[in-house]
């Protein structure tokens, strides 16, 4: 296991250069036209927790209350999206959108991979077309405080962050293949009853290069130079627990047009009272 750690920080090493100069251009998504929605949301009480990466890594972030998809998007509710917005299919995306490998899998703009189900979650769109799905259907992506405070939970307990057992277990889901061919629903939901947040994709969050930014920077969007590179191991709050250690090498090495054929995304909405 160290050695793995060792590899994802040489990730984080060889892709600060790039992050540091460029910051995701997250402009507005081109037109979109609204489609329904029929996907369960879960309300998410809120609280605090103690994130895996931040400035000081002693303090708790508070997390509001928000809904939260059930299930990652499928390919059947992202099928709908693009015939409803054909500026999205692989033959029109603007380059400065997605990358080479956007949904290179569709054997063409309408057609889902042969050996893959519809209801397993879509994957190779980037984080632009994940956003833009999202408001199309009038949600928004999950924070990665949000996402990483609901992912505490296992079967019976709403934080399980301390429970060994429970880091292994995340650790030998990711070691599973192709996974994201099923469909959802793969095993039963987490205390919350959100399902599948390990081992079958990776997801989006709406700001997941926020691994290179300080805790409050988050909104002020001031870089916090002892994040980048192996700083940001130096600042995690549990060099233990390589399974958060994992996703958050993932996000930092991440760019908002980059796909991955084990990559999708859920959606989240305010909570309003």
């Amino acid at each position: 296991m160290k050695n793995l750690s060792y590899i994802l920080l040489m990730i984080f090493i060889f892709s600060c250069s790039e992050n540091r100069e460029q910051q995701e251009n997250k402009s507005q998504s081109p037109y979109l036209t609204s489609i329904s929605d029929s996907k369960k949301m879960l309300k998410i009480d809120g609280g605090v927790y103690k994130p895996f990466v931040g400035k000081d890594t002693g303090s708790l972030t508070k997390v509001a209350p928000f809904y939260i998809d059930e299930t990652a998007v499928t390919n059947a509710e992202f099928l709908k999206f693009l015939k409803a917005n054909p500026q999205w299919t692989k033959s029109k995306v603007l380059k400065l959108y997605a990358d080479s490998t956007y949904l290179h899998r569709w054997k063409s703009d309408f057609e889902i991979p042969e050996d893959v189900s519809p209801d397993a979650p879509v994957t190779n769109v980037s984080w632009f077309a994940a956003k833009a799905y999202a408001e199309s259907v009038g949600k928004r992506l999950p924070t990665v405080d949000e996402w990483e405070f609901v992912a505490r939970a296992d079967e019976t307990n709403k934080n399980a962050a301390e429970s060994e057992e429970f880091t292994n277990k995340i650790l030998e889901l990711y070691q599973q293949r192709e996974m994201y061919k099923k469909p959802v629903k793969q095993s039963g939901p987490n205390a919350w009853g959100i399902y599948d947040l390990f081992g079958v994709t990776w997801e989006w969050t709406e700001d997941f290069n926020s691994v290179m930014m300080s805790g409050e920077s988050r909104k002020d969007n001031t870089a916090n130079e002892s994040l980048f590179c192996a700083g940001a191991s130096v600042t995690s709050s549990d060099l233990k627990n390589y399974a958060a250690f994992i996703r958050f090498a993932l996000r930092g090495s991440m760019k908002a047009n980059y796909t991955v054929n084990n990559l999708g995304f859920r959606c989240a909405k305010d909570f309003k009272n």
